[in-house]
């Protein structure tokens, strides 16, 4: 551990970052790429809105952040809903899912590692269709597009980061 310690730091930064929440590309990205500080993205599949598995008959039960995160309550969730909906059809360009844009995404704005939080085994099968393509200017230029369309009332990330513990 010494011997690293000489030889550099490790500085890694770790934003919510996903197709949706993107205020990071304001002000963090950009200095994280200038000054070589890794990022480490949570939030990928923005609460699994981006998995293209939710419909407008999707609950959320108990304690699932969900129920309090505005993304999730109407008029909002249809919104975003739409939005999936307009990206898997984006995503079937690429001969792929929803869920492999939204990770390849990332990825493809300078970021190291685009967390998600699978809790069983099958949920990371999706992986293997996340790597070796890239989206390109002029399918980003459609993502925003999609966005914009689509996304009328959009909510910032403050809703991704986990609830404090008392």
């Amino acid at each position: 551990m010494q011997q690293f310690s000489r030889e550099g730091l490790l500085c890694p930064c770790q934003p919510p970052y996903n197709i949706f929440e993107r205020e990071i590309e304001k002000d963090i990205l950009p200095y994280c790429s200038e000054h070589n500080i890794g990022l480490l993205t949570y939030g990928a599949l923005c609460r699994g809105l981006l998995t293209g598995k939710m419909s407008p008959q999707t609950t959320f039960e108990g304690d699932d952040l969900r129920k309090v995160d505005p993304k999730f309550q109407e008029p909002r969730f249809s919104q975003y809903l739409r939005a999936v909906e307009a990206l898997q059809g984006l995503a079937r360009k690429f001969d792929r899912e929803a869920i492999h844009l939204a990770v390849r995404f990332i990825l493809d704005k300078d970021v190291n590692i685009a967390l998600w939080g699978g809790r069983q085994p099958e949920q990371m099968q999706p992986l293997d269709q996340v790597f070796g393509w890239e989206l390109g200017d002029k399918a980003m230029q459609e993502i925003d597009q999609i966005l914009k369309e689509n996304v009328t009332e959009p909510v910032g990330p403050e809703f991704m980061a986990p609830p404090s513990r008392e």
